[in-house]
């Protein structure tokens, strides 16, 4: 009896295994043209392999991208041309690029892994973008979605993390190893006589993912349940395929709330986002953030339920500031989820926002212009025709004021009337009157009394609290402006 060669026992399932993974979720078609991103490790040369050998009956188009990220020199420079060899003997195009992540980890103040995951991503689709590949195929495998899951898993989060790796995204990356373990990995490989080389920081416990796989992984393989692998994957797929039910179902009821799209900014009528379960509004604002930033990684169950506080809070305006950049603003019955703009001195109208509330003469501090204001009773009477409408000092007639006090910056459409002047004006026609810029008028703080503008710090009073010859008791209030830097 002829005996099957052991090569044909460990390939020709792993094969199947991925064709069947293609044909499930669709992953490729006929003609396609994919990048397939190759590190050199065990995982993207038998991704590499396996494409290549199945790539006559799917008619593709394949090419390999390798990213050196700076951070091992010596090392990075032999996996480079280890993968450069690689494509010269497989006959396809080969792409390459350095990048100094460390720099790009500092000027984003991003973890490591983070970092080398952004860096990595963008480059895959600048090449796939200039060179005319629609798919970006990569390595992950079963493994890998199990520690993924367990990660998100003590990190807390909901569905979308817990859901595991998408083995398809929206934007072309596909994972045809995703239903097949290390294991079989590592035995293909073999049964193929398939070099590779080995990353040493796979090996070191300072990050997460490594702790998972090499410490917690197997500990729970011997003492509770040698299929945790498999479990993990099962719920993966479970909570995926529930979440993409409940995303239909919610998606008309979630879109009733949004006032406005674009590119930077998605408006959200906060009445209308009241009007829904609470978690329906979990999933609007989630949606919102991945909408924007085009992942929802790093923002967690509590971010999503800071920005519903904000929108129930009492206070109509307000912001929170979110990772990578997101910002959620209030503004009175709106909600804004926008990119925040880099703070530069002639570009802050659009994204400063600040509220804070005087219950009685005293000292507050406004944290976002780092300037004070102080309000204190005045012992002496103050003449009419004193210094009733200044800029940094200035007095109120006692009895004019009602407590408590609101302290913010400008928001659109602000009336108030001018001291000296009759009848109201805009305050925007104000800053522009006096040439105030536009960077001045987001920091200037704005001072209300029974939602009326009494003083627009810095600039004028308002007619209404205007010290009189019949004013028995003053207010004096003060703005202390932060100190002028040198480099400023």
């Amino acid at each position: 009896m002829h005996k099957v060669r052991p090569q044909k026992q460990i390939v020709g399932p792993i094969l199947r295994t991925v064709k069947q993974t293609i044909a499930a979720y669709r992953m490729l078609a006929r003609g396609d043209s994919v990048l397939m991103g190759v590190s050199g490790g065990p995982d993207s040369v038998a991704l590499a392999d396996v494409l290549l050998t199945l790539a006559p009956e799917f008619s593709l188009r394949l090419g390999i991208a390798h990213l050196n990220h700076g951070l091992r020199p010596e090392a990075a420079v032999r996996e480079a041309e280890f993968v450069h060899h690689l494509a010269r003997s497989c006959g396809v195009p080969f792409y390459l690029q350095a990048e100094d992540v460390q720099l790009y980890r500092r000027r984003h103040k991003l973890s490591l892994e983070e970092a080398a995951r952004r860096v990595r991503y963008r480059f895959y689709h600048e090449i796939a973008e200039r060179n005319g590949y629609n798919k970006i195929a990569l390595g992950h495998h079963y493994d890998d979605n199990a520690e993924l899951v367990l990660m998100y898993l003590l990190r807390g989060s909901g569905p979308q993390g817990l859901s595991g790796i998408p083995p398809v995204r929206a934007d072309g990356i596909v994972r045809p190893l995703i239903r097949v373990k290390r294991s079989e990995i590592l035995n293909y490989n073999a049964a193929r006589h398939l070099r590779y080389v080995c990353d040493a920081s796979n090996s070191d416990l300072k990050f997460l993912r490594n702790k998972i796989r090499r410490q917690l992984i197997p500990l729970l393989q011997t003492d509770y349940n040698p299929r945790v692998v498999e479990n993990l994957n099962k719920l993966a797929a479970i909570i995926r395929s529930e979440d993409e039910w409940m995303k239909d179902i919610l998606r008309p009821l979630c879109a009733r709330t949004l006032a406005k799209t674009d590119a930077d900014r998605i408006v959200i009528s906060i009445p209308s986002l009241r009007q829904l379960p609470r978690a329906a509004q979990r999933r609007t604002i989630r949606q919102a953030i991945f909408s924007l930033q085009g992942d929802l990684r790093r923002i967690t169950f509590l971010h999503v339920d800071s920005v519903l506080q904000l929108a129930a809070g009492g206070s109509r305006y307000g912001r929170l500031d979110l990772p990578h950049g997101i910002r959620a603003r209030r503004d009175d019955q709106e909600l804004n989820i926008l990119r925040r703009a880099p703070q530069r001195s002639d570009d802050t109208a659009e994204y400063l926002s600040y509220e804070y509330s005087l219950q009685q003469p005293g000292r507050v501090f406004i944290e976002e212009i780092g300037a004070h204001i102080e309000l204190t009773e005045s012992d002496g009477r103050i003449r009419p025709d004193g210094p009733c409408a200044g800029q940094l000092v200035v007095f109120f007639d006692m009895d004019s004021v009602h407590f408590p006090l609101i302290i913010r910056n400008f928001r659109p459409g602000d009336r108030f009337s001018p001291s000296g002047m009759s009848g109201s004006q805009k305050l925007k026609k104000f800053f522009s009157d006096h040439k105030i810029p536009r960077s001045a008028r987001a920091k200037c703080p704005i001072v209300l009394s029974q939602n009326k503008i009494i003083w627009v710090a810095g600039h004028r009073i308002a007619n209404s609290v205007q010290v009189t010859a019949a004013t028995r008791k003053a207010l004096k209030a003060e703005l202390f402006l932060a100190p002028k830097r040198d480099d400023d």
